[in-house]
């Protein structure tokens, strides 16, 4: 009889677990979704979609060390370059999607194909009212390691400045 339990048992835990891995791909295969259907509105300049993805609360962190914009400023920055017709157009090349063990939070990061060439973005999305909601976006540029001294020289007048400044109010 304890065999026949101890089975019974082993068997449950093997249905029970490839039922959270079955509605873990679901779940990632809905993020992945919403991601890719987020850069398509950019690049169909749909305001309102592009939006819609995100969380009321989101942020949305630019290339530029002076681009770390809140939902309602984001939206503001962003309203010209819709309106023109395109916004901008971010391809996925490869992306990782991560789930927490309640499934009510995802992270990723991606590798994207942009104006600016290979871009990486990463961030963190909430299940709200039964949607993935992109509650904070981080897109950088990627470096080759070799070219890194030379983009440093680039950047280094105007980001001394933005050090500088950032010094001075912290």
């Amino acid at each position: 009889m304890k065999n026949i339990i101890n089975k019974l048992l082993i068997a449950l835990l093997l249905v029970s677990g490839s039922l959270s891995f079955g509605q873990n791909s679901v779940e990632k295969a809905t993020i992945n979704e919403v991601l890719t259907k987020w850069h398509k509105a950019a690049s169909e300049a749909n305001y309102d979609n592009y939006f819609g993805f995100m969380a009321l609360d989101g942020v949305f962190i630019g290339t530029d060390a002076t681009e770390n914009w809140q939902n309602k400023a984001f939206k503001a920055f962003s309203k010209p370059y819709f309106e023109r017709g395109k916004a901008w157009s971010f391809t996925t090349i490869e992306r990782n999607v991560y789930l927490s063990k309640d499934q009510k939070f995802a992270w990723f990061d991606e590798l994207l194909n942009t104006q600016m060439k290979i871009c990486r973005g990463s961030g963190v999305l909430q299940k709200i009212n039964g949607q993935w909601k992109i509650k904070h976006y981080v897109l950088s540029m990627t470096i080759p390691n070799e070219n890194v001294s030379e983009v440093t020289k680039l950047k280094e007048a105007a980001e001394n400045k933005i050090i500088e400044q950032l010094k001075a109010t912290n």
